[in-house]
């Protein structure tokens, strides 16, 4: 079988293609246009895996992605591929729209086109907005879409044309929709690397608002496998919400990395994003009874486990 994984020299994506390349026999064509958030390196140790080819493209370059399918013939398209940074969005919305919409759209054009017999959409968990800091509520699948962000409104965008795909084209497709990944490989300008970096060479940290939001963490590793699992058994329409069992304010997430290192943060309050989401929070529950996927890895273990790569990397 071959997968075609877009975005796979960004963070969750090279990740990705390193579960799969070391659980499956599959050949893996990774497909990146390598922005400043993607990088060769994040893939150098699976390069000369012969089972792995590597594409420079954009996905919002038609000509060119349907070149690559006619070459290629994908069984599964998998899209990594997207602006993803917040406060950038707020700056530039014109390139997450460009991005997250019309590439994800180019690509599922190409999927009709050559016969591919999936599409999997990797969404975000900001798609539904926030919820009050003090409130028990919890996100479903089912939730109205209402995104605060223009990049979580390109990413809800993307999401809505996928179905409309399914719907109308008859496009075998599939949702995922994380809370906060963390691990290995992510780019430093993200909360936690700037957190690990902050407290080991003794900066400040700046801390946006009073540091009270609160997000859901799960290890990069658990969202992989349950991508992997959804792209692979899960049902055609569907859309699976994958989270874990942590919740941190921002304040708290500081205090649990200082832990971690066993060295003190120094935090810098500085002034609050525009729109700023206040609490993510999902349930998991379908992922679970339909595919049986639950978290692998404490937050603790999977933390551990990112500050000693980071640390190593410095």
């Amino acid at each position: 079988m071959r997968i075609v994984i877009t975005g796979g020299a960004g963070f969750i994506g090279c990740n990705f293609i390193r579960y799969e390349l070391s659980h499956y026999i599959d050949d893996i064509i990774c497909i990146d246009s390598l922005t400043y958030a993607g990088s060769l390196d994040n893939l150098k140790d699976v390069k000369d895996n012969p089972k792995f080819t590597f594409v420079k493209a954009d996905i919002t370059d038609k000509e060119t992605i349907n070149s690559i399918f006619k070459e290629y013939k994908p069984d599964i398209v998998i899209n990594f591929a997207a602006e993803s940074h917040v406060d950038n969005s707020i700056q530039n919305p014109d390139l997450f729209t460009k991005t997250n919409v019309l590439g994800t759209q180019v690509l599922m054009d190409a999927c009709l086109k050559y016969g591919v017999k999936r599409f999997h959409q990797v969404s975000t968990d900001e798609v539904y907005g926030d919820l009050p800091l003090g409130s028990k509520d919890f996100f479903t699948e089912s939730s109205t879409l209402k995104p605060s962000s223009p990049y979580a409104a390109s990413k809800a965008s993307a999401d809505l044309m996928v179905l409309a795909y399914v719907r109308t084209y008859g496009l075998n497709a599939t949702i995922t929709r994380s809370s906060n990944n963390y691990g290995p490989y992510q780019h430093s300008e993200k909360f936690i690397p700037v957190v690990i970096d902050a407290i080991q060479n003794k900066k400040d940290i700046p801390v946006y608002g009073d540091g009270s939001n609160i997000r859901n963490w799960i290890y990069v590793e658990d969202n992989c496998i349950a991508i992997d699992l959804v792209v692979r058994k899960g049902e055609k329409a569907n859309i699976y919400n994958i989270c874990s069992d942590t919740d941190f304010s921002n304040l708290d997430l500081i205090n649990a990395i200082s832990k971690t290192m066993n060295k003190d943060a120094k935090i810098k309050f500085v002034q609050d994003r525009k729109g700023h989401d206040l609490r993510y929070s999902m349930l998991k529950d379908k992922i679970g009874n339909e595919l049986n996927w639950f978290p692998k890895f404490s937050f603790d273990e999977g933390m551990q486990k990112t500050v000693s790569w980071y640390l190593e990397k410095i």
